[in-house]
């Protein structure tokens, strides 16, 4: 079984009104000297009956059809 981390975060330049939010919240709640906070999504991904390679190609496939949107979004694939 191999074990992944998708980690995907908007790409720079684009808006983000999530992470606004919660840079006032922060700061509201007494949090000083917080910049800019961006979010972003992680997903923890088991697949079964493939090597190495072929699950890093898949999960770029499944990154590429489902879990970012590529046109606004960048993601990062780490297997451990």
């Amino acid at each position: 079984m191999i074990k992944a981390r998708v980690t995907v975060t908007l790409k720079t330049g684009v808006l983000d009104p999530q992470g606004k939010a919660i840079e006032h919240a922060l700061t509201g709640l007494g949090f000083g000297g917080v910049g800019a906070v961006r979010q972003g999504k992680v997903f923890d991904i088991e697949i079964d009956g493939a090597d190495k390679a072929q699950a890093e190609a898949d999960l770029k496939a499944m990154c590429d059809k489902l879990l970012a949107n590529t046109v606004i979004e960048n993601y990062s694939v780490a297997i451990t």
